[in-house]
C-alpha cells in the first residue's frame, strides 16, 4: 500500500500515523495510547526513545557525525573493542554495515570466498533482509517469481520445528540426516540459521534443544562454516546476551542489527574470526559508506553498556516464561488458538488462521494494545524487554478478553 506518499509492505494495512513513543508506550497522530508489544520487530528492546542512549547520541554530535571509509573514529574504535569483548573470544574482527541485510550480505561472501565452495543452505520460510542474496535462503520462488532470478546455489530446507505428532528427539534426528546427506558432498560453503527459532519470517517456529549444537558439529565435520543470525535474536531478547549462549555454540560467523542500537540509528555488523578476514580481505568488497555511522555507533555502544550492566537478559527470560505461562493457562482449549510458543520474549500465539489474527490485531489496537501479524496466523509477541510486569498483565489481558469474546 501507499500511505502519506510512502510505500508500505502490503501485509500492514493496519499502518497508522506514530506522534511519539517512549518506554514502552506509543501515541498515534490523533492521541490514541498503546501498549507496545513489537518493540518495532525486535529494535527497541531496551524501550522506545531510551534517555540515555540519546544522551549517548546528543554527546556524538559535538565531536563527529561521520566518518571515511578509510579510516576509524574514535567511536566505532570503541565499539568494535566492546562488542568483540562481548562474544566469545575467537568472534574478534567486526566488518561495518548499515543493516542486516548489508551485514547478511558480507557475511555470503565472505563464507564464498573463505570455502572455495558456493552453495548456501538456509531455510524455507525465514527472512534475512531484502537483497536478492539473502532473500535467496529463505523466500519460497514463488514468493519473488516477479524479481527473479535470485541468487543460484542456495539450498532451502524445512526448519526442523517442533511438532505436536513427532518427539523433539525425531525431528532432530530427522533434520540430522537431511543436513549430512547435504554437507557429506563437501560442496557447501556455509549454513545460515537463527538461533533455534524463527523471528524474521515472524512464525516464531521453534527448534529441538541440542538444533544449535548439531548443526555446529555437522559443520565442522564437513568444513562448512555456521553463519548465525542474531539480528533478531541478540541483545537479551532470547533470555541471554545473544542467542548463541543458549547452547554454547561458537559460530564461523555472526550477524547483528535491529536491537543494537535501540533503534536510535541504522547498524549492522559481521563478526567473524581474523583469520577468515585475512583470508578473504581484497576478494569480498567489505565496505559500506554509511556503515557504523558514529551516531549510531555512540548508541549502539551505550545500548550494550545497559544490557550488561543491567542483566537485561535475566528479565527477558523471567518475563518470557510468565508470558508463556500466563498466556497458556488463560487460553486453555480456547478454539480460537492453535499454538504458543517461544524462547525467552520472542512468543508466538498462533490463531486458527490469518483472518482470526488480522481481527485480533485491530480489535487490540482498539482497545490500546499494539500488536502485529507474523507468518499466516501467527501473532509475534515482542514486548520491550523492560517492559514492568503491571503493564505486561494489561496487555495479556487485552489479548484474553478479546479471544475469549
Amino acid at each position: 500500500m501507499i500511505k502519506n506518499r510512502i510505500v508500505f509492505n502490503d501485509a500492514t494495512d493496519w499502518t497508522f500515523d506514530l506522534e511519539k513513543a517512549e518506554g514502552s508506550y506509543l501515541w498515534t497522530k490523533d492521541d490514541k495510547k498503546l501498549i507496545d508489544f513489537t518493540c518495532a520487530w525486535n529494535v527497541t528492546n531496551l524501550g522506545w526513545n531510551n534517555s540515555e542512549i540519546n544522551q549517548a547520541i546528543s554527546g556524538q554530535l559535538s565531536k563527529n557525525v561521520h566518518n571515511i571509509l578509510w579510516s576509524s573514529d574514535e567511536i566505532q574504535i570503541a565499539y568494535a573493542k566492546a562488542l568483540t569483548e562481548a562474544l566469545p573470544k575467537s568472534l574478534d574482527t567486526i566488518s561495518r554495515a548499515t543493516g542486516g541485510t548489508e551485514a547478511n550480505e558480507e557475511a555470503l561472501k565472505t563464507a564464498r570466498a573463505f570455502t572455495g565452495r558456493k552453495k548456501i543452505i538456509g531455510f524455507k520460510n525465514t527472512y534475512h533482509g531484502q537483497s536478492f542474496g539473502v532473500m535467496a535462503i529463505g523466500y519460497r520462488p514463488e514468493y519473488v517469481e516477479a524479481i527473479a532470478p535470485l541468487v543460484p546455489e542456495f539450498i532451502q530446507m524445512d526448519f526442523p520445528r517442533l511438532q505436536k505428532d513427532k518427539t523433539p528427539e525425531e525431528v532432530l534426528k530427522n533434520f540430522a540426516e537431511e543436513l549430512e546427506m547435504l554437507l557429506s558432498q563437501k560442496d557447501i560453503a556455509a549454513i545460515v540459521t537463527e538461533a533455534g527459532i524463527i523471528t524474521g519470517w515472524g512464525s516464531t517456529y521453534v527448534a529441538p534443544k541440542g538444533y544449535l549444537k548439531l548443526v555446529r558439529e555437522l559443520t565442522e565435520k564437513y568444513g562448512t562454516l555456521l553463519i548465525l543470525d542474531e539480528v533478531g535474536t541478540g541483545f537479551s531478547r532470547l533470555g541471554k546476551l545473544f542467542g548463541m549462549e543458549l547452547e554454547n555454540v561458537v559460530p564461523d560467523i555472526v550477524t547483528f542489527a535491529k536491537a543494537s542500537c535501540n533503534g536510535a540509528g541504522t547498524i549492522g555488523t559481521m563478526v567473524t574470526r581474523k583469520e577468515i578476514i585475512e583470508t578473504t580481505l581484497g576478494k569480498t568488497n567489505l565496505t559500506s559508506t554509511f556503515g557504523w555511522n558514529p551516531l549510531s555507533c555512540a548508541a549502539a555502544l551505550k545500548t550494550l553498556e545497559i544490557h550488561k550492566r543491567d542483566r537485561v537478559w535475566e528479565k527477558a527470560e523471567k518475563d518470557g516464561q510468565y508470558l508463556i505461562r500466563t498466556l497458556e493457562t488463560k487460553l486453555v482449549n480456547n478454539p480460537k488458538v492453535n499454538d504458543i510458543r517461544g524462547i525467552g520474549m520472542e512468543i508466538g500465539l498462533e490463531l486458527v488462521d490469518g483472518d482470526a489474527a488480522k481481527t485480533l490485531v485491530n480489535q487490540a489496537f482498539a482497545n490500546g494494545l499494539h500488536l502485529v501479524i507474523g507468518d499466516g496466523g501467527n501473532i509475534q509477541i515482542m514486548p520491550p524487554l523492560v517492559i514492568d510486569r503491571k503493564l505486561l498483565d494489561e496487555g495479556i489481558n487485552i489479548i484474553v478478553k478479546l479471544l475469549s469474546l
